[in-house]
């Protein structure tokens, strides 16, 4: 009994070393030598390095990246830029409903695109125009409010006529948008309504 455990004893010691021998040569799945291989000649292996990429400049958005991205001042993409926060401003535009008769109401139409859905807008205006403002019309005040709709209206008022009948004209009155904050001015910026006597 004493021999058989010698025996296996020698014989798993024996196996134990010539497995240990063939995990040293045999090299790992990526073909370099694995961590406790040691080469005949004492070499140590060579560690694979990657080569380290260049520092990106901010000046120009690498190739790679779509032509709508920018490069933000930390150097990572952005999506946008300066100009498309311009872009999302709502635009203002300014329309005349027609002419109007003195002694009746006429209308301009401010027109907002895109809408702002839970607010609404003050716009500033100038007016101009052949026709005097206390004489021909009520004077106005700016600015106009642009509801949430989209849509505002600039009313103009007549007055009766109080110059001399012999000079019976059309005056008119010119309404110009102007720039602020929170809005751009979109073409038409003006729109002109006659009073007619």
């Amino acid at each position: 009994m004493k021999n058989r455990n010698n025996v296996f004893t020698v014989t798993m010691v024996t196996f134990a070393f010539a497995l240990a021998l063939t995990v040293q040569a045999a090299p790992s799945p990526d073909g370099t030598p694995s961590p406790n291989n040691v080469h005949a000649d004492r070499t140590p292996p060579v560690p694979r390095v990657r080569p380290t990429p260049a520092p990106r400049s901010n000046s120009s958005p690498p190739p790679d990246l779509a032509a709508n991205e920018a490069i933000s001042a930390d150097g990572e993409p952005s999506s946008g830029d300066s100009a498309s926060a311009v872009d999302k401003m709502p635009v203002i535009t300014v329309h005349s409903t027609d002419n109007v008769t003195r002694g009746e109401t006429g209308s301009f139409v401010l027109e907002m695109k895109p809408a702002l859905m839970l607010a609404g807008m003050y716009v500033k205006f100038s007016v101009s125009g052949t026709a005097v403002a206390g004489v021909d019309y009520v004077a106005l005040v700016s600015p106009a409010y642009i509801g949430h709709s989209g849509y505002g209206v600039i009313q103009i008022k007549t007055l009766p006529d109080r110059r001399s009948s012999s000079r019976r004209q059309a005056y008119s009155v010119v309404i110009t948008l102007e720039d602020a904050a929170g809005y751009s001015v979109g073409i038409p910026s003006s729109a002109t309504m006659w009073i007619k006597p």
